[in-house]
């Protein structure tokens, strides 16, 4: 499924495939979505330059578009609603990523309305209740001018109802089931702190997708907050071999980035700051912004974070300020926002991310 190809990171086979459904249905917004997918999956891995983010606003809009113009014209079907969900649905995540507030959450009850008209027409469709399920879930843990702007739409959001379709969405769920499992991940592993799930779902991820780190990394965050040393220490070996079993020199060092990066969360969860910053300068001294963005970002996120928990607030803020001026953030500049308003508590999810 050419799904699947975005999950393990086959992006260039996934453009061709999906720009393949295009041409054969120039008219459906299935193609358009899916290419706009790619992209948001190339972001998603570290690659946010200015012309990759025109790209998705640009593939976004024309999913969108297309979506919204079968409707209009009376020539729809519950598919057109879903990708019109779908799509406005993405588009609000990205708002949220750039700390779009009102935006954001305006593109989020649109999506939710496309959505629940899809599910009217189709009952049984399962992949609706992925963004349903998201939609649920932050609107109910929402707080301060965010959980305003989610009164003045009257949508009060709960965790539980939330969670429960999500759920079902991974277990039932056609196109959106990867996906379904990835945003609960980052929800146990992040937000709820239920690491025994995450864990699970990180376990069944990261042996489907075998080419993509992501999953297998999570894996070794999830033995690291649950105790279990010798799990982490065997991920880190893994990680390790696949870097010298790799076939290429930039995938040698994608892998090899990864096992220094999980023993660096290893070292900052136990407050051996110096020995994580050590291995961040390794890091850092290989950069390579044309294959692996994300190991530049990242990494200076996870210096300041050492110095955070050291109580040098100052030395903490450069590093901050450094990725907030980044070109290509690689998606770290939510993170160091947040980190330059508020300091980072020893234990703070994030430290692992």
């Amino acid at each position: 499924m050419g799904i699947d190809l975005l999950y393990d990171g086959k992006f260039d086979d996934a453009e061709s495939l999906f720009r393949r459904v295009i041409v054969g249905s120039p008219d459906k917004p299935i193609g358009y979505f899916y290419l706009a997918m790619v992209t948001w999956s190339r972001m998603t891995t570290g690659f946010w330059s200015p012309s990759t983010v025109m790209e998705y606003k640009a593939r976004i809009d024309r999913a969108i578009d297309v979506a919204t113009s079968r409707i209009e014209n009376n020539s729809m079907d519950s598919y057109d609603f879903f990708y019109l969900g779908g799509a406005l649905g993405f588009k609000g995540r990205f708002e949220l990523m750039q700390t779009k507030w009102f935006s954001s959450f305006s593109l989020a009850v649109k999506a939710a309305k496309a959505l629940k008209t899809c599910q009217k027409m189709a009952p049984e469709n399962r992949d609706v209740l992925l963004g349903l399920g998201i939609f649920d879930y932050y609107t109910a843990r929402l707080s301060g001018v965010v959980k305003f702007i989610s009164y003045l739409f009257i949508h009060r959001g709960d965790r539980e109802e939330g969670l429960r379709k999500l759920h079902l969405a991974a277990k039932e769920a056609v196109y959106s089931a990867t996906e379904a499992k990835s945003m609960l991940i980052h929800i146990y592993l992040f937000l709820e702190e239920d690491f025994i799930k995450s864990m699970k779902l990180s376990e069944e991820l990261a042996k489907k997708y075998r080419q993509n780190p992501r999953y297998r990394f999570f894996l070794g965050v999830c033995y690291i907050r649950l105790g279990l040393d010798r799990e982490y220490r065997d991920t880190v070996k893994l990680l390790r071999q696949r870097s010298l079993q790799a076939k290429t020199l930039s995938e040698e060092s994608l892998w090899g980035k990864r096992a220094l990066y999980l023993e660096i969360v290893y070292d900052l969860f136990h407050k051996q700051c110096h020995d994580a910053r050590a291995k961040l300068t390794v890091i850092l001294n290989k950069k390579d912004a044309l294959n692996d963005p994300e190991m530049i970002a990242w990494p200076l996120i996870k210096m300041g974070m050492s110095y955070d928990l050291e109580g040098n607030r100052e030395e903490a803020f450069n590093y901050y300020r450094d990725v907030l001026n980044m070109e290509n953030g690689s998606g770290a500049q939510f993170l160091a926002k947040r980190l330059l308003e508020t300091p980072l508590r020893q234990n703070d999810p994030f430290i692992g991310y």
